[in-house]
């Protein structure tokens, strides 16, 4: 027995390498400073796990939850985004429930496109926009984010066939991996664009709580007409730091949401209900949690600038997420520095190229472990006498 033609298609998973390269390490008793992990350090705050532990007991979370989530859930989704962003959304017929966001990366490509149709993705980017290519057996043509254009998509560089084929289009910011965020004025040209072109736009908007020097993330659904061309995906595991509860929603596009809820009709039997309480707690109680998380990360970016400032790395401090984007040294590519830090100053982190052709001549580096470790890191690198 074979694996189907899809799934021999699938690209190579980038983190799940970065992870056995750093295990091997740290099993032969290297003390690894790992900054290549997405992994949020600090522990879910304790009023969610509170809710979550009052949930479990109660019999009613112990039965199916309907299709498509809790009411509830979704009335605190809407209520989350009026708060926040000043945006309506229609609880009923605009939110998806999501085992995390990364499965409406994956599974939009399925709802919405054909096999041999072509969509639009960020390059650098995350790695696992590529997987929602393979399994719906789409094509893909990149847009490059370059330093020149503060890492956002020009658009007047779209060639008239590439624009022409494009179904669905990807965007990320703040944006993992180089840190760049967007203004309102970006998201007003993409809905111009999409409309153009008849393209829909999925805005990932996993960082959008990660915003630094006092400027919070945009919503892509704050501009204008944003809902009548796309969605956006949110996620609780960085705002909230419940990567392992897999929790995130869609909203946006009544059409699009559609999909994506049919979809997961013949997948799903929706998520756990005690961690859709979870998630209501989260969403509708004191964000002070995460005003202090955001500030936490901040002064780990500044630490950061300051360790690379000093070994005479040049490197730009990020303005969202919790990943830095850094230059590698002259005359190496950004595979041949990852395995050089890994290999001489048991530092982690994520090659450049990971994330596209135009992730070359960078490395990520993830604010995700305390100050005295990023100093560590970069004193470490600093004996290498590359800078």
């Amino acid at each position: 027995m074979e694996f189907s033609t899809r799934l021999q298609q699938l690209p190579k998973q980038f983190f799940a390498t970065l992870v056995q390269k750093v295990g091997t390490a740290v099993a032969e008793g290297r003390d690894v400073i790992n900054l290549g992990q997405g992994n949020p350090d600090q522990p879910t705050p304790p009023h969610i796990i509170k809710a979550m532990q009052e949930a479990v007991i109660n019999p009613q979370t112990h039965k199916y939850s309907p299709f498509r989530g809790l009411p509830e859930f979704k009335e605190a989704i809407a209520e989350f985004y009026a708060r926040e962003y000043g945006v309506e959304i229609d609880a009923n017929t605009e939110v998806a429930i999501l085992f995390g966001t990364k499965i409406g990366v994956v599974e939009l490509p399925l709802a919405i496109m054909n096999p041999g149709d072509s969509m639009l993705l960020p390059d650098p980017g995350y790695p696992d926009y590529w997987s929602g290519v393979a399994l719906a057996d789409v094509k893909f043509d990149t847009i490059p984010l370059l330093a020149e254009n503060d890492f956002l998509p020009d658009y007047t560089t779209v060639s008239d066939e590439v624009k022409a084929r494009a179904k669905l289009m990807y965007l990320n910011y703040p944006n993992n991996p180089t840190g760049a965020v967007a203004n309102l004025s970006f998201f007003d040209e993409t809905v111009q664009f999409a409309k153009d072109h008849d393209i829909a736009v999925m805005h990932d908007f996993a960082y959008g709580a990660i915003g630094f020097d006092g400027e919070k993330p945009v919503s892509f659904l704050q501009a204008a007409g944003a809902k009548d061309v796309g969605v956006e995906l949110y996620t609780l595991s960085k705002t909230y730091n419940m990567a392992g509860w897999r929790v995130g929603f869609a909203v946006g596009n009544a059409k699009l949401i559609e999909a994506l809820n049919l979809v997961q009709d013949h997948l799903f039997v929706s998520l756990f209900p005690a961690v859709q309480e979870a998630g209501i707690a989260a969403l509708t109680s004191s964000q002070e949690c995460v005003t202090e998380l955001v500030a936490m990360y901040e002064s780990r970016r500044n630490a950061l600038k300051v360790a690379c400032d000093r070994i005479g790395w040049a490197v730009t401090a990020p303005k969202g997420s919790f990943f830095a984007w850094l230059p590698v040294p002259e005359g190496y590519t950004s595979e041949a520095f990852a395995d050089l830090l890994l290999e001489q100053a048991d530092v982690a982190v994520a090659a450049g190229n990971g994330f596209g052709e135009y992730g070359e001549g960078y490395v990520r580096v993830g604010l995700l472990v305390d100050e005295e470790r990023l100093h560590e890191a970069i004193t470490r690198i600093s004996k290498l006498n590359l800078f």
